[in-house]
């Protein structure tokens, strides 16, 4: 069993990851922070204690801060185009949740769920990474403890989709990204290299909603205004970007990857920007030097990805 804490910004393709995790029979969903990037940090974590009493998850769920790691970053819009004023495709959320929050600030909470699970907490991120720079932050030692860090972000050997440089994930705290990149822990970083090729059709949204019961056919429904945004991009359905790192935990063999320490541009027009030193490589001394060599994913088993989604999400309890 994987113990996972899913660091998230609900979000319609976090809404699926977190369905995925909650019913795939390996992973044991110990946590759920939350943190603001598809909406407000008070929206997303509205989102996650209502996922929460739909789906009779029994995480408890921790609310992270609202604001960059670096305080003095401008603030970026919130992607209602994509995600919906209220992050899950608009389908009129109630205001308030009548479920309670974890007492702790989400970077407190994994501090603590990670201390008392020594060698055995997978994070899986997917939003921006304030909450992780932030345990790392106020208690550098968890790097050791931690099992595995799978996070959702960056681009390597593509172009961004937020600018030509990053990926909206990072962009949005770059300067958490960098700490969390170069920090002694085991990160595997799954980009838009690999989820841009894992494409949901429609047909594959309707046949999970057919066989996967209510909690199913309300992920359908939450997933159609994004289907509508992706009209632009792709020729039928979605890209999952959260699932894919959700998939990794549990089937890494239909990921490709590449070894080499990770660090992230903080300013300028590259802001965001993800760049890997491959450790097949040599070059003269740089700033990626001395750090920890983490994994990048640059190939996917797209078709495999996704019907491990599918047949998970379509899992009945």
């Amino acid at each position: 069993m994987h113990k996972v804490i899913f660091d998230t910004d609900p979000g319609v393709d976090d809404a699926m990851a977190l369905l995925f995790l909650h019913r795939h029979p390996d992973i044991d969903l110990i946590g759920i922070t939350s943190v603001f990037g598809n909406a407000s940090v008070e929206t997303t974590t509205r989102n996650a204690l209502f996922l929460k009493q739909a789906w009779n998850i029994a995480a408890p769920v921790a609310k992270g801060l609202g604001e960059t790691f670096n305080h003095g970053r401008p603030h970026v819009g919130w992607p209602t185009g994509i995600h919906g004023e209220d992050g899950l495709g608009n389908i009129d959320v109630p205001e308030t949740i009548d479920l309670p929050l974890d007492p702790r600030p989400a970077h407190r909470f994994i501090i603590d769920t990670v201390r008392t699970n020594p060698g055995e907490v997978t994070l899986v991120a997917v939003g921006r990474m304030t909450n992780l720079a932030l345990a790392l932050r106020d208690d550098p030692e968890i790097a050791g403890l931690v099992k595995d860090v799978v996070i959702m972000g960056g681009a390597f050997d593509v172009p961004g989709n937020i600018t030509p440089a990053a990926e909206a994930n990072i962009h949005g705290d770059p300067e958490a990204a960098d700490v969390v990149m170069t920090a002694p822990w085991p990160v595997t970083v799954i980009g838009l290299d690999v989820t841009t090729r894992t494409v949901m059709t429609r047909a594959m949204l309707v046949d999970i909603a057919e066989r996967g019961g209510a909690p199913a056919r309300l992920l359908s429904d939450i997933s159609q205004f994004y289907i509508t945004f992706y009209e632009q991009h792709v020729d039928d359905g979605m890209i999952v970007h959260d699932s894919c790192a959700c998939a990794y935990v549990v089937a890494p063999d239909l990921f490709r990857t590449r070894s080499g320490s990770v660090r992230v541009i903080c300013g300028g027009i590259a802001d965001g920007q993800t760049i890997q030193k491959p450790d097949a490589r040599l070059f003269p001394p740089s700033p990626w030097d001395g750090l920890p060599s983490q994994k990048v994913c640059t190939g996917i088993d797209a078709e495999g990805v996704l019907k491990l989604i599918a047949d998970t999400l379509s899992l009945s309890h």
